[in-house]
């Protein structure tokens, strides 16, 4: 796993070990900030489910201005922050989001991009999408990217969140998802 683009451009990152864990693929992850394009730039990223960072470091090395990871273990994340000399503009908070939710600590936060990779068939996506405090930490403009197995189908319950863009990159469905 490496990055796609921007100033740490081909800069291999750490990957957590074991089966259990499935990062974003490189095609997917550039397809993704393909899309996006300059709305990278100056962004404050949400990086939820984090697992070793990718999303969200690749959104600093193409001129994210901070980016705030969310994932039960943390440790990849910090090392990968410092591999690419990114820890002045991140921030890394450990807790379980579902069993938890958002943290105090983000109160008061806005969000550009909000990135949302957790494992596949568990259903969180739509638990945190209809967390009541999540709207609060999207700015007007926000995007959301939740990723999800292509077995799945995601639905959104909650008022005030289209889903605008769906793609399928092999086993993956990305979607692209606005605030309204």
């Amino acid at each position: 796993m490496r990055i796609i683009s921007g100033n740490c451009k081909g800069r291999k990152l750490v990957n957590l070990p074991g089966q259990q864990i499935r990062p974003t693929s490189d095609r997917t992850r550039e397809a993704i900030f393909n899309i996006l394009g300059q709305k990278v730039k100056k962004a404050k990223v949400l990086d939820l489910f984090a697992g070793t960072g990718a999303l969200g470091i690749e959104a600093l090395s193409r001129g994210a201005f901070h980016a705030t990871f969310i994932d039960l273990f943390c440790d990849i994340i910090h090392k990968n922050l410092e591999l690419c000399r990114f820890k002045e503009n991140a921030r890394v908070i450990c807790c379980d989001i579902v069993k938890e939710g958002m943290t105090e600590s983000l109160n008061g936060k806005l969000f550009d991009l909000v990135f949302i990779d957790p494992p596949y068939g568990k259903g969180h996506i739509e638990v945190t999408l209809e967390k009541e405090s999540f709207t609060d930490l999207l700015d007007d403009n926000c995007i959301i990217i939740a990723e999800q197995s292509c077995k799945e189908n995601l639905e959104i319950k909650f008022p005030g969140l289209d889903i605008y863009r769906q793609k399928k990159y092999s086993k993956t469905n990305i979607y692209f998802i606005k605030k309204t």
